[in-house]
């Protein structure tokens, strides 16, 4: 199956270099580019596209907002990779927070570049929840304060509420399985099962949700 990539970026000789590495890949194509989110969000509403480069800074919108309107979309939405200047970029949390599927440093390596929107494509996040949690400790101050109401996680079994804990602190399934003493198999069961009943895509999405739960402060 081929890959339809889509780079959102004002530079254009960040979107040149782009279009250059994934036009040589035999298992991805170019949908097509853009240069602000405006323009992104009228060319996607025709361009089929399975993953999005979105930069964070643009004139005109943004990549956050054009990452939450992209994604509300009723039609079947592209993933979403945050491209930032920045590893600790408040931005980029708030794109995550938007839907993303996590985000790429601007000058990491192309071979990078290749493996992240592989990945995204597959259903999985990019960035390893240790380094969401480095950003949301960053961020943590700003966070919002938990509503009343029901509680989400009261649909969480105990286990599976220590797995949404472990995750949200940056553990693998096989540190988390040797922390618990079960199998990896069992914890990677788990980890489904928490991201079903919470409705997240990913566990940066639950690392996201764990840390606006309150289940997990800054600096753990």
């Amino acid at each position: 199956m081929t890959i339809r990539v889509f780079f959102v970026d004002d530079q254009v000789m960040v979107r040149a270099g782009f279009v250059m590495v994934v036009e040589a890949q035999q298992d991805m194509t170019v949908a097509g580019e853009a240069g602000d989110g405006v323009e992104a969000l009228d060319r996607l509403a025709a361009a089929r596209a399975d993953v999005v480069l979105m930069d964070v800074r643009m004139p005109r919108m943004g990549g956050v907002e054009a990452t939450r309107r992209l994604l509300s979309r009723p039609d079947p939405a592209p993933r979403v990779i945050v491209l930032t200047t920045f590893d600790l970029d408040e931005y980029a949390f708030a794109a995550l927070r938007a839907g993303a599927s996590g985000f790429l440093v601007k000058d990491a390596p192309p071979e990078d570049l290749l493996a992240a929107i592989r990945t995204v494509h597959r259903g999985d996040a990019v960035i390893a929840p240790s380094t969401t949690r480095r950003l949301l400790d960053h961020v943590a101050a700003d966070l919002p304060v938990p509503g009343e109401g029901p509680d989400p996680l009261a649909a969480l079994t105990p286990r599976e509420r220590e797995i949404l804990q472990q995750i949200a602190l940056g553990r693998s399934n096989a540190e988390i399985a040797a922390l618990l003493f079960v199998s990896e198999g069992t914890v990677k069961t788990h980890v489904g099962r928490v991201l079903a009943k919470l409705g997240l895509r990913d566990r940066i999405q639950a690392v996201i949700f764990a840390y606006e739960k309150r289940l997990v402060r800054a600096g753990g």
